[in-house]
């Protein structure tokens, strides 16, 4: 679900009901260890973008310095429409 690579924080599979509290804990984990901000969060391998995966992914960015220290990369279409719908898209840096 979670792995950290190449100073990348890469999601992959699905973020559901069962599995978003294990997958904000994990993606937590390596936030907390990291040194260096921007982290870059790859969302390529993420199946279902949805209003859930945002949230955890919003809860990891309030974990971070000024709450600004995560970019995210390569986010779906459908994910993108969530964000926007939210009024979210000025405080997430989309690359």
């Amino acid at each position: 679900m979670i792995q950290y690579i190449d100073q990348q924080l890469i999601v992959s599979k699905t973020i559901n009901f069962e599995n978003a509290e294990q997958v904000y804990q994990a993606g937590l984990k390596h936030i907390q260890q990291h040194q260096n901000f921007p982290l870059v969060v790859d969302l390529a391998q993420l199946e279902n973008g949805n209003t859930l995966s945002l949230a955890v992914l919003v809860q990891w960015l309030r974990q971070t310095p000024e709450r600004k220290g995560l970019h995210f990369k390569n986010v779906s279409e459908k994910l993108l429409k969530i964000i926007q719908a939210s009024h979210l898209q000025d405080d997430l840096k989309l690359i």
